[in-house]
């Protein structure tokens, strides 16, 4: 899909993330501090682009922004990274969108940052992103049942991982 490309996040795309995270469509299965405020994610951009352990980019479909992906806690020394995404325009699902940033960013990590792994977490109820997930190449490795609380419940959720290269 040549229409999808991933691009650094940049100040401009506040207001699009604040938008995006504060909708109650994308936000079921992600653990911000809601609501999000401009404010709040403007001091959050000041530090986060200035942290070597992200990698932060907006999902752009047909020149137009349309969701976030990215790696946190990148670790030279493991090698690994993990991996998040979230797709803010509810009528682009579905489309291969994210399975096509997915690639991207994997490549990025992969011959940009010399990852070996990358992980991630995602609740036991998200089985559209487990479809995602296990189409890019993760592999569902345990459960961690009741992790956390989180808006009154508790939380259980899978721990994937993607192997980039070999150690």
């Amino acid at each position: 899909m040549n229409d999808v490309e991933i691009r650094r996040f940049v100040e401009s795309d506040i207001p699009l993330k604040v938008n995006w995270i504060n909708d109650e469509k994308n936000s079921q299965f992600l653990h911000y501090d809601l609501p999000l405020s401009i404010e709040k994610t403007e001091q959050w951009f000041q530090v986060a682009s200035n942290d070597p352990r992200r990698a932060d980019f907006t999902i752009i479909y047909r020149n137009r922004p349309v969701g976030l992906i990215g790696l946190l806690n990148a670790d030279n020394v493991k090698g690994s990274a993990e991996f998040y995404i979230a797709l803010g325009e509810s009528e682009v699902r579905g489309k291969g969108i994210a399975t096509r940033a997915s690639e991207l960013l994997i490549e990025y990590a992969k011959n940009q940052m010399g990852l070996k792994a990358l992980y991630l977490y995602t609740e036991v109820e998200n089985y559209r992103a487990q479809m995602l997930f296990e189409r890019i190449g993760f592999q569902r490795k345990r459960l961690i049942e009741n992790e956390f609380e989180y808006r009154g419940r508790s939380v259980s959720r899978y721990f994937y991982i993607i192997q980039l290269q070999e150690d």
